[in-house]
């Protein structure tokens, strides 16, 4: 199926579609990846898509994060989900995404985008306050960083290069 293809039949969905997504840090920074399909393109979110029949949330989260930018990752916990829904003029939900974010550390390796992705960037979390983003994504980010934290409060939380 054609990106395009894949895109119109999300387009007014009779039910939420199902993502999970992963924030990656490292260094007290996150990876971010420039959506390059819509809804939001050129939007930087995080690595992240739709869950497989007989896939766990954190193995879709993982899965993702290789094909989109090519990196590997601990899951480290489980954050709070977040609800994309773009309506049409008439209200109607044009797109309806539950997405599952998850917190990782860094494993090695730097991102190289892959089709799904416009570009990547590691960025600390008052860059990303800055920058375009999905709805909601400082407050998943602090909660992530907070996660990461509190498993290794001696080092901030944070995987080393």
């Amino acid at each position: 199926m054609t990106a395009d293809a894949q895109a119109d039949s999300r387009l007014f969905p009779a039910r939420p579609f199902v993502g999970a997504s992963i924030a990656v840090i490292r260094d007290e920074r996150v990876l971010l990846a420039a959506r390059a399909n819509e809804p939001m393109r050129g939007v930087w979110t995080l690595p992240g898509g739709l869950v497989e029949a007989g896939e766990a949330l954190a193995e879709a989260a993982l899965r993702e994060l290789s094909e989109e930018v090519g990196l590997t990752a601990e899951v480290v916990g489980v954050l709070s989900p977040t609800e994309i829904i773009v309506r049409d003029e008439a209200g109607r939900a044009r797109h309806h995404y539950v997405v599952h974010p998850h917190a990782a550390l860094w494993h090695g390796g730097e991102p190289v985008a892959g089709p799904e992705a416009l570009g990547t960037r590691w960025a600390t979390l008052a860059e990303v306050a800055t920058l375009p983003t999905t709805p909601g994504l400082v407050e998943t980010l602090q909660e992530a960083f907070a996660r990461v934290r509190d498993r290794n409060p001696a080092r901030g939380g944070e995987a080393t290069a």
